[in-house]
């Protein structure tokens, strides 16, 4: 292999992304992993593109904003979007996936992958080897490359924390309790939902107000990604904060009693087999003992078995928008690229994409040609204008939403509602978007 001119820190979604969108370009990539080598509080295996939270890469319908966003991944042709869709598991209108299938599916990728050459190291700074990389670290960055990313380029980056959901075993469901269905859907469900009476919610209610968290350490403070709250930090808004939130019944009948529950915990297959159910929504940083009292109060769950007991850790981002300018390349250091969770964007899908345009943005430097912008009217063009040109402050990382999007505009003197809009907002956008491919294209390939 010709010696690698991109080096990749970082194997997650978005590194991985980017290193395969690199390699069927012809261009010699370098990926650098450092698990196993040294590990994080989160990852359970040395795989590319592990999973550690949710199964879930959320809704692929329209009109909703990760919906349009996968749309969008798949005019650009991504291959890890592919990988996903191979892997899915049932999960109702989200895309979810067999963890281990689709990881392994990746490093089957990247190894058979001409000019990718994949190198489990630890990295404390960009490799002067290479002259042109893309940061994709990921969230839980090691100490030394923080460091260096902190005396490199800025003396005050952003913490926050991010939660993991459990994970019990299938056969330790009571299915006598629980019973399968999507909401709003008359079809078999998806989902095995378990059913709360008022009075069993009271009952989970105040145990959770009760129960012991784990302390925080020194270096995490207590700020919270809003998409990712604790579930004891949302009981504490209010008794019916989780009755209208994380557990909310609406669309559901509980075929017991032919009326809608109070209140429904939903369990979510984590495998093809499903032999084990991750409980949707319920992040937590409860201890493992009381993770075992509390959520054994949920109907059907009081003799679940744990395969993954919640966890909390810290994740680490950039204050991308003063840092990075818009094509994803750092302002002060143009040959060098952030993508992913630590350039600001959240969410798996959103990772993709990020390391799918950082990819393209760094081949556009490779050819000595400039890429168009992407049109803030797509869920790509919002995303990455959040992340490099947000004027917040202090900046925050985001999902995918409309809200990042460019406004509608005028469409007539009749008012139109919520779902009309989004599906116009979504129209407008993959229309766009295929004609920044083309547009893309043509400036790559000339």
């Amino acid at each position: 292999m010709a010696v690698p001119s991109v080096a990749i820190i970082g194997a997650g979604l978005a590194g991985s992304e980017a290193a395969l969108v690199l390699a069927r370009r012809d261009v010699a990539v370098e990926v650098f992993e450092m698990r196993p080598l040294c590990s994080t509080p989160a990852h359970r295996t040395d795989l590319p593109a592990e999973l550690v939270c949710s199964n879930s890469l959320k809704s692929d319908r329209l009109p909703s904003a990760h919906g349009l966003l996968k749309e969008e991944l798949k005019l650009l042709g991504s291959p890890l979007l592919k990988e996903a869709y191979a892997a899915r598991v049932a999960a109702g209108s989200a895309l979810a996936v067999d963890r281990a299938e689709f990881a392994h599916s990746v490093l089957s990728r990247i190894s058979s992958a001409p000019n990718l050459r994949f190198t489990r190291r630890e990295l404390s700074s960009v490799p002067p080897e290479h002259e042109y990389c893309i940061i994709a670290a990921g969230p839980l960055v090691s100490n030394r490359l923080a460091t260096w990313l902190q005396s490199t380029f800025s003396a005050d980056a952003l913490s926050f924390y991010d939660a993991i959901a459990p994970i019990v075993s299938s056969d330790s469901i009571d299915t006598g309790m629980a019973f399968l269905a999507n909401r709003r859907e008359s079809s078999a469900g998806d989902y095995l939902n378990c059913p709360f009476s008022r009075q069993e919610y009271e009952v989970f209610y105040r145990a959770l107000m009760e129960a012991d968290s784990v302390a925080a350490r020194a270096f995490e403070d207590e700020r919270f990604f809003e998409a990712c709250l604790p579930i004891e930090v949302v009981a504490r808004r209010g008794f019916g904060a989780l009755a209208f939130g994380t557990l909310k019944p609406v669309g559901l009948v509980d075929p017991r009693s032919g009326r809608r529950p109070f209140a429904v915990c939903q369990l979510r297959r984590e495998n093809a087999s499903g032999e084990s159910y991750g409980m949707v929504g319920f992040q937590t940083r409860l201890t493992q003992e009381a993770q075992r009292e509390v959520f054994g109060l949920i109907p059907g769950l009081s003799h679940a078995e744990f395969l993954r007991y919640g966890s909390i850790h810290r994740n680490t981002y950039l204050d991308s928008p003063r840092l990075l300018a818009g094509n994803l390349s750092f302002k002060t250091r143009p040959n060098c690229f952030c993508a992913g969770q630590l350039c600001g964007n959240e969410g798996y899908t959103e990772s993709i994409a990020t390391g799918h345009v950082a990819a393209l943005f760094v081949l556009a430097r490779l050819l000595k040609r400039t890429l168009p912008p992407i049109p803030a009217t797509t869920a790509c063009g919002a995303l990455v204008r959040h992340v490099t040109a947000s004027p917040k402050k202090p900046f925050t990382p985001s999902n995918v939403n409309f809200g990042l999007m460019d406004a509608l505009g005028q469409t007539g003197l009749k008012r139109i509602g919520k779902t009309e809009k989004r599906a116009l907002m979504c129209e407008r956008a993959l229309q766009d978007m295929q004609g920044w491919v083309r547009e893309a294209e043509r400036c790559l390939a000339s």
